[in-house]
């Protein structure tokens, strides 16, 4: 593998050579169609290589995007550790190649690299390949651990990366604030919105109802329309739902949605037509009390479903004030402390150096928020610490 750097006028700048298979190397093989790794082993026992320069074509295009448990809301991806609940790869998908070594039920320790796979997609052209990466992208199931599907399902569908406007600044300038999941068009938030409450009409239906027996249901007379209020990033949604035969209508403003109720919500990848549009998502999480997070378009969102007296004595309820975290010093993610540079009593200046966290080979500097006397010191040089422990506070 030859790495290179080349500038807007395409000068190529030497990087390096590695005589070894690199992680992009499926890439290779896709297009090619040749084993490099059968090529390798071949070459480490003395045979001669099978193929000449001018017998390995070049056909199509391929992308690798590197599935790693990180959170991607953190400095474009602060590692993760957890158990893998579920995990379902999309290999049953035309032209996927998922090269992995977990299964579901493997841990992501603290002490590895965290890469979970790489996906691989390929096709005629580049917008082929980028198509198939977006179907595999949305049908891949990870749960347990923290991952950045949410950004590389972004990146890949961002105007200037279809395009191909890429540089090595590319983060910083498509995501001068971080990134902060996809940002929904109206008619995605209705659509999204009306999915949670489907969801939320099915688990009313089916919470009553006894399966293979001829009891009578709990309630007798459920109702067969709904006044509902769906909140989603802080925005209410207003919908109109009736349940008919084998049909829910949704009716949203001047909009009118029919949505066949034959969804299988126990299913990890749920599949939703809207006036006969197929949409897929995920569900997350059931939290109860009409709280759904489902996954669409990559992003997690966390929807609140409220009937309409709910909805009306939510509004008396006092808002939740948000704790000052400025005097503390959190760890973002489980690791081993390398350094702790403070001690009670100690005056800090905002920025400064407080602890150096290290995690999975990566060192982090965690700094105080501002100028502040140090109060309490939670953890020592070489502790471990979990996601979210305090270890520094301030007066």
């Amino acid at each position: 593998t030859v790495e290179f750097l080349v500038d807007s006028q395409k000068n190529f700048y030497f990087l390096e050579m590695n005589t070894r298979l690199q992680v992009e190397h499926p890439i290779t093989e896709c297009i090619t169609g040749i084993d490099i790794v059968h090529q390798m082993i071949r070459s480490a026992k003395g045979h001669k290589l099978l193929y000449s320069q001018s017998d390995i074509p070049i056909d199509g295009w391929a992308f690798e995007c590197r599935v790693y448990a990180e959170d991607p809301y953190k400095s474009f991806g602060m590692p993760s550790i957890g158990r893998l609940e579920k995990y379902i790869e999309p290999s049953h998908i035309d032209q996927v190649r998922c090269d992995s070594g977990i299964k579901e039920g493997s841990e992501i320790s603290v002490y590895y690299d965290p890469m979970i796979c790489k996906l691989v997609t390929y096709g005629s052209n580049r917008q082929e390949a980028l198509d198939v990466m977006v179907k595999a992208l949305d049908s891949y199931v990870i749960k347990g651990v923290t991952h950045n599907i949410p950004l590389l399902r972004d990146i890949v569908t961002e105007k200037r990366f279809v395009a191909g406007d890429i540089s090595t600044s590319y983060l910083p300038t498509v995501y001068p604030d971080g990134f902060k999941g996809r940002t929904l068009s109206p008619s995605e938030s209705m659509e999204l919105a009306t999915m949670a409450a489907v969801m939320y009409i099915k688990d009313k239906i089916v919470s009553t109802s006894f399966k293979n027996q001829n009891r009578i249901p709990l309630a007798k007379n459920l109702p067969s329309s709904w006044s509902l209020n769906v909140l989603l990033n802080e925005e209410s949604y207003p919908l109109q739902v009736s349940l008919a035969g084998n049909d829910v209508t949704v009716v949203a403003q001047d909009k009118t949605m029919t949505i066949p109720f034959d969804i299988d919500v126990s299913s990890p990848l749920i599949k939703m037509a809207i006036n006969g549009e197929s949409k897929l998502f995920q569900l997350s999480k059931r939290i109860g009390a009409g709280l759904y997070k489902l996954r669409f378009f990559g992003t997690v969102y966390q929807l609140k479903v409220l009937e309409e007296f709910a909805s009306q004595m939510s509004k008396l309820m006092p808002v939740k004030q948000e704790v000052d975290m400025s005097s503390l010093v959190l760890a973002p993610m489980p690791g081993v402390l390398k350094s702790v540079d403070v001690k009670p009593g100690d005056m800090v200046a905002e920025g400064q150096e407080v602890c150096v966290l290290e995690a999975m080979k990566m060192q982090n500097s965690l700094t105080s928020a501002r100028i502040a006397k140090v109060k309490k010191v939670n953890f020592k040089q070489g502790q471990t610490v979990d996601e979210g422990d305090v270890i520094v506070e301030f007066e």
